[in-house]
């Protein structure tokens, strides 16, 4: 008889509502009310908890609620998060780049795009075409949801990918919320935050540019953990393991300050080769403040010997 194995579930970890004002659990990204946002190493859900996988603080954005509730009833955008970790973990022994990924994400550029509207920079969306704020939030939010499904056909030119699949999937989840010509105005804005979320892309709007950004701040130790665990020992993996927590609050000179929190200064390659080039090719980078440090006395020890 052919042995059989379980893989471990690819899915979120919490089913928290979307406008829950308490924080989630520990391993979540903490979205505060107030000034600032953290995450730490995440987990993954259960599946009974999978139907509920996407939750944002949706505040009084009403347009943004509908979004949310369309999200969670979309079964056929759940499981291209979920082939996305296929090709990226099965396949390619990379980090969680599935829901768990996606959620981070979004809470994070949510987090970037309402510091941003508080010191009253403007999203293109309202000095281009006349919308509102909420409708910069919107395409955030969705930006995010769809910006890795791509991953689900190939890794390579994954961004290429998300757009082919993400242009009938963002209608459709923005159908019931908007009408023309508001509806292709946000599908094509959202399209662009999709595509710019490549370091190499030069992004046109804060809109994208908080996906960009909210994108590479997903850094934390789960980022790394199973690539890690099962013997992939690079700089990608041992930096990563090397960032404890990052907060995302408003700087007192600049409307974002990122803090990364590091027990190694491996650390600083997360922030270096990855953090930076996509800050740079946004379009907020003057809004931007980024500080790293180490918490402890004596740096976490990660290898105990590394051999060329």
């Amino acid at each position: 008889m052919a042995e059989t194995r379980s893989k471990p579930n690819r899915d979120t970890a919490s089913s928290s509502g979307a406008n829950d004002p308490a924080p989630l659990a520990d391993s979540e990204p903490v979205v505060a009310e107030g000034s600032e946002i953290s995450y730490a190493p995440q987990e993954r859900e259960t599946p009974a908890e999978a139907r509920q996988i996407f939750h944002v603080p949706a505040r009084h954005n009403a347009k943004l609620q509908q979004l949310v509730a369309a999200i969670n009833r979309d079964e056929s955008l759940h499981q291209l998060w979920r082939c996305a970790n296929v090709n990226a973990m099965d396949r390619s022994n990379m980090s969680d780049h599935g829901p768990v990924h996606i959620r981070i994400v979004a809470n994070i550029a949510l987090k970037l795009i309402r510091l941003l509207l508080q010191d009253n920079i403007e999203p293109a969306v309202v000095r281009d075409h006349g919308l509102g704020n909420e409708d910069a939030e919107v395409i955030v939010v969705l930006a995010a949801a769809l910006h890795d499904i791509g991953m689900s056909i190939h890794r390579h030119e994954h961004e290429t990918y998300s757009l082919i699949l993400g242009a009938p999937k963002a209608r459709e989840l923005l159908a019931g919320i908007y009408q023309e010509p508001e509806l292709t105005i946000v599908t094509s804005e959202t399209l662009h935050a999709v595509i710019s979320h490549r370091s190499d892309e030069r992004t046109y709007t804060i809109e994208a540019s908080a996906v960009k950004i909210g994108d590479a701040l997903d850094m934390t130790q789960g980022r790394s953990r199973i690539p890690f665990e099962q013997g992939a020992v690079n700089i990608h993996s041992l930096s990563a393991a090397a960032v404890e927590r990052v907060i995302i609050r408003k700087g007192a000179e600049k409307p974002i300050r990122i803090e990364a929190v590091l027990n190694n200064s491996a650390g600083l390659f997360q922030l270096d080769d990855l953090l930076r080039p996509k800050i740079a090719s946004s379009s907020i980078a003057r809004y931007v403040e980024v500080e790293a440090r180490i918490e402890g006395e004596i740096e976490k020890r990660l290898l105990p010997v590394y051999n060329i």
